[in-house]
């Protein structure tokens, strides 16, 4: 590994090398974002309200496609940093090449789904009949670069797992600079409209892919990547699945709440599809900044498990927490404050502006709730659990958000979008409450195997 991209999570100050991790992530994150959010905003601006719901409308759909194999590369960062952390030079080395060619093989069957059942799924979701060619466009072009969005993931996930978060930050870097200068000129020199925004995100994502790969190519020691060696381990491929499957499951549902709720937005209307899109696109911000600390809350976690320094893991999981919660309060609430400033840059319309601020002021205000949960869950995962996390998420906040769509929303007088958006905070309170006690008897139980 190349030490000044090196940090080494078993030693030191929690809190401080937790932070320096983090805001590369952090910054990686949002420039991901940033991608969809060109998008949103040239399309907004130059192409219309209805191609702002196309590819808006689009996300949920999306991630419930690509969050079973985006948990796969959460397994691949895991086991990574458990050998890394135990000093295993060729478990490290096989898992490596399982993960980049698990991924190339992850992109191809995304691809295939996503453009054979793109028209029928966005019907399935009840996608305004105005937009609905135009979505179908979008996603079957967006697919079309999966395998280089999967290539990313899994080569970062690695990269991420022995403490590089500085390098997939640059890499990003310039595949965003790359992206929002094609939107430009697709979408306004050459009136491609969402064609053109799903051509430039493809080419971006594909330039971020390959140079990922390059980095693996020229590394030493056991993340080292060579090509002509990319061969599927049994051995890893097991324990990869049994951490990134449950992560990839629990994702896939939690899509697929989202894919409902974004349902019972669709049957407001196009307005409501906009706002709800921008607003969401805002939020997205908000929640990877967050997230960042979920991802080093996982990977310190998985160094540590593996180098057998337990004790460090409840200092871990209160840097996480302290981080998650001063992020989320911050930021969730300069978005409310300045929502419809930040709203305008996405519509014009007075209307859409709207729609976007009754699900600002719902989500953003208490969003370091969905920060403390996800923090607990990467607790977790880090010393190897990942299907209690999953079956406390699943029961927790999706099974409880579609109950409460199909109950409460039900009810005539409560038929509005503001009890649509009321489902997510009320689930993320109950969800990390049990999520607490969870890591609280696991962690006793890893204590308890130290002093055996």
């Amino acid at each position: 590994m190349n030490k000044k991209y090196e940090i080494d999570m078993c030693s030191g100050s929690v809190f401080q090398k937790m932070l320096f991790f983090a805001i590369p992530l952090m910054c990686s994150s949002i420039l991901q974002l940033l991608f969809n959010a060109a998008d949103i905003v040239v399309v907004g601006r130059f192409a219309g309200d209805n191609a702002l719901a196309a590819v808006g409308s689009n996300t949920a759909l999306i991630n419930l496609l690509t969050n079973l194999f985006v948990g796969l590369s959460i397994g691949s960062n895991v086991l990574t940093a458990q050998y890394y952390g135990a000093k295993k030079p060729a478990d490290l080395k096989e898992t490596v090449h399982t993960s980049m060619l698990l991924s190339i093989c992850s992109g191809v069957i995304l691809t295939v789904v996503g453009i054979i059942s793109a028209r029928w799924l966005l019907e399935l979701m009840q996608a305004p009949p105005e937009v609905l060619s135009l979505a179908v466009l979008y996603l079957r072009i967006y697919f079309l670069g999966m395998t280089s969005t999967m290539v990313y993931n899994f080569g970062s996930a690695i990269l991420r797992a022995v403490g590089d978060t500085k390098r997939p930050l640059y890499y990003l870097l310039g595949a965003g600079i790359v992206n929002v200068i094609l939107n430009l000129f697709f979408v306004i020199v050459l009136k491609m409209g969402v064609a053109g925004v799903g051509a430039a995100t493809v080419i971006s994502q594909t330039i971020s892919a390959i140079l990922v790969v390059r980095c693996l190519m020229k590394e030493q020691g056991g993340i080292h990547l060579e090509l002509k060696e990319l061969a599927i381990s049994k051995e890893k491929l097991g324990k990869i699945m049994r951490i990134g499957l449950p992560a990839g499951f629990q994702g896939t549902v939690f899509s697929l709440s989202n894919v409902v709720i974004q349902s019972a937005v669709n049957s407001f209307g196009a307005i409501a599809v906009a706002g709800n899109s921008a607003a969401s696109n805002i939020e997205g911000f908000v929640y990877m900044a967050m997230n960042a600390f979920y991802q080093a809350t996982i990977s310190f976690t998985s160094q540590n498990y593996g180098a057998r320094e337990y004790k460090r893991i409840y200092k871990i999981l209160l840097a996480g927490e302290l981080y998650v919660v001063a992020t989320g309060i911050l930021l969730g609430n300069l978005a409310v404050f300045f929502g419809e400033e930040l709203l305008g840059i996405y519509s014009s319309s007075p209307d859409v502006i709207t729609a976007g601020m009754s699900r600002l002021k719902i989500i953003c205000t208490v969003y370091a709730l969905c920060g403390i949960m996800d923090v607990l869950v990467g607790a977790l995962r880090g010393i190897g659990y990942s299907v209690i996390p999953m079956i406390v998420s699943l029961i927790g906040a999706c099974g409880l958000r579609l109950l409460w769509i199909a109950t409460v929303f039900q009810i005539p007088q409560y038929h509005s979008l503001t009890m649509v958006y009321l489902s997510y905070p009320i689930t993320w309170l109950i969800t990390l409450t049990v999520h607490a006690v969870t890591f609280a008897l696991a962690a006793r139980k890893v204590l308890r195997a130290e002093h055996a």
